[in-house]
């Protein structure tokens, strides 16, 4: 702070509170010289003194505050003496004794009296002053900091910022010093002496040089005359043709060399086209177009000139002014389609025409006509001419061959994806065609070349059924079949001659009075032949047999019609259904499963008419089923 240390006017003794180096310093050096003076403090004798400097000032600017107390004057100090000298003489001239009392405490110790800082007993009053800094308030008793920065009662000079502190004020400065330089304590910047102060980063074999802001690292080597040394320490060679003004004399080259330079007389420099004569003393023409020399190339006229030549080339020829030589013209880049119908071929001071593929030259050498390479039959069958080129066709049965395209190849229709469907049962395969064929029994080709078909042995007469069988047609066959008529019926006269088969009928034929005959409700025994083939994609029932009732669907006495299967169904192959068709009621008769043939099964099926719960009546039809092993 101020003004600790000042404890007392007469700096006897020391306060009780911990002192800064400066107070310990005034204590120490006012009670030395109280001690000397025997207490009285005065104002000279101090040159002869032996105190330390910094006391012997505290102590000089004490006594004077004394003095200026003594005198009853302000202990405002105005002299220019300083700032840390004016604290000390407020603090000397400020203090106040009272009756009974010998020192009193100053700033931040309690019992100073009324003032904060500092007090002067006039006799009549006590009256209030301020430390350096400080202002007095309007209570005449405390103090408040001056901003000497706001007040504009600072010295700080131009870059400099002024800092307030309490009760006094600091230069601050606006930038830094930069990199080599270190602020002093007057704000200014100085240049840090690296080499001197050892924070150098010179490596061994270097001086360190020391430079504002910054420094040097030399190397201790020196290098030998001719040569320069760069920063790593290295001898760089001068060339001092560049680096000294026309070293050598007129008439002569500068020539640099490893630490040094030689002169060179000059030797005439002919042009282009001239040369040194033998003495080495002047430029004579060259002459180019001299043998065996051809610089205008073989065959052209070569002309010479002073310094140069000049060339007559032949036809077909340019002369190129950068080259200096006859040059070919192609003619073909030059006058693009304009010279060939097809393809334009330079050659040496010349071209020529040709053609492409399917063209010859025509007589006048640019243009291409058409070549007929069918009048050579370069095709195995059929040859079509078209505009520069052929196309081979085959006939009907063949194709193209992929690999030369002029051969014709026998088509496997048999092998083609359809060639399942071409013939209904087995293809052969003849040179440009197909044959069909059929089963060896039972089947002929059809018209078509293509079907097979059935051969009916029992129309055509072609069976050896006997007399007492009946031929029954089937597919690829024929079956002799006889059928007796059990006891109490008789065979009906019509045969009937369906849509696939025939069918024998017995009636019931009761003799007189056979009561059990007549009761019997079995009407008629039918017998009939139905051929089917081997269905190869069977996907839905396929109806077969149809039996038709002769009474209509609702008679009068609302009889019901009942169709079963009763025999013979293996596997559960067949069902029967019934419908209502044009007013009738017909069972039909269905195949519900495949059936590979050859396959033989007698289906046994009834028709009964029932009336009241009761069947009246009742037909019996026997069908004999015949499967084909064949599809068709």
């Amino acid at each position: 702070s101020r003004s600790s240390c000042f404890l007392n006017a007469r700096c006897a003794s020391a306060a009780q509170t911990p002192l800064s180096p400066m107070c310990r310093c005034c204590v120490g050096g006012v009670a030395m010289g109280s001690e000397r003076l025997g207490g009285a403090p005065v104002l000279g004798g101090f040159s002869t003194l032996t105190l330390h400097s910094c006391s012997q000032r505290c102590c000089h600017c004490c006594l004077l505050g004394r003095a200026a107390q003594a005198a009853g004057q302000s202990c405002e100090y105005t002299l220019m003496v300083g700032y840390q000298c004016g604290l000390v003489f407020r603090a000397c001239c400020g203090i106040c004794s009272g009756p009974g009392q010998t020192e009193l405490e100053t700033q931040g110790v309690s019992g100073g009296g009324p003032c904060k800082q500092q007090c002067r007993d006039t006799g009549e009053e006590v009256v209030c002053s301020c430390f350096v800094g400080y202002q007095l308030l309007p209570d005449s008793v405390s103090c408040e900091d001056i901003n000497e920065c706001v007040m504009g009662e600072h010295n700080c000079r131009l870059g400099e910022s002024c800092v307030n502190t309490v009760g006094s004020f600091r230069c601050q400065r606006d930038s830094s010093c930069g990199t080599g330089y270190e602020l002093t304590e007057d704000n200014d910047c100085k240049d840090i002496d690296e080499c001197g102060t050892g924070i150098h980063n010179c490596p061994p074999g270097f001086i360190c040089q020391n430079t504002l802001g910054s420094f040097r690292c030399r190397p201790q080597l020196q290098c030998k005359n001719g040569f320069i040394q760069d920063a790593l320490g290295n001898c760089i060679d001068i060339n001092e043709c560049l680096s000294i003004s026309a070293p050598c004399p007129v008439g002569q080259t500068c020539i640099n060399t490893e630490g040094s330079y030689t002169c060179q007389k000059n030797v005439p420099n002919c042009g282009r086209g001239y040369h040194l004569n033998e003495e080495g003393t002047r430029c004579v023409d060259v002459d180019e177009c001299a043998a065996p020399a051809e610089p205008c190339g073989p065959g052209h006229l070569c002309t010479n000139s002073p310094g140069s030549f000049r060339c007559e080339c032949k036809a077909g020829y340019y002369f190129d002014g950068i080259s200096r030589t006859c040059v070919d013209i192609n003619e073909c880049r030059r006058y693009p389609g304009r010279l060939c119908g097809h393809k334009c071929e330079n050659t040496p001071g010349s071209y020529f025409c040709s053609c492409t593929v399917g063209f010859r030259l025509s007589a006048d050498g640019r243009s291409c006509e058409d070549v007929n390479e069918c009048s050579s039959n370069p095709c195995s069958q059929e040859c079509a001419n078209v505009y520069g080129s052929y196309q081979c066709y085959c006939r009907r049965g063949y194709q193209l061959s992929d690999v030369d395209g002029v051969t014709c190849e026998d088509i496997d229709e048999c092998a083609l994806p359809t060639g399942g469907h071409i013939c209904s049962y087995r293809c052969v395969n003849i040179a440009g065609s197909f044959q069909c064929s059929c089963p060896p029994s039972g089947y002929r080709l059809a018209p078509n070349g293509r079907n097979c078909q059935d051969i009916d042995e029992c129309v055509t007469g072609i069976h050896n059924c006997s007399i007492n069988e009946t031929c029954f047609n089937i597919q690829g066959g024929f079956r002799c079949l006889a059928f007796e008529c059990p006891k109490n019926y008789r065979r009906s006269a019509d045969t009937l001659r369906q849509e696939k088969t025939d069918t024998v009928r017995c009636v019931k034929s009761c003799r007189p009075n056979d009561v059990t005959c007549v009761l019997d409700p079995v009407h008629t025994i039918s017998h009939t032949v139905v051929s089917l083939p081997t269905f190869r994609e069977f996907t839905r029932p396929e109806e077969i047999i149809f039996l038709r009732a002769i009474m209509p669907v609702y008679p009068a006495n609302h009889a019901d019609i009942i169709f079963d299967i009763t025999e013979g169904n293996l596997r559960d192959s067949f069902d029967i259904i019934k419908r209502y068709m044009d007013g009738m009621t017909v069972g039909v008769v269905r195949q519900v499963r495949p059936i590979v043939g050859p396959f033989h099964a007698v289906l046994k099926l009834e028709m009964n008419y029932v009336v009241g719960g009761v069947v009246s009546h009742r037909n019996v039809v026997n069908v004999h089923i015949f499967v084909s092993e064949y599809w068709f």
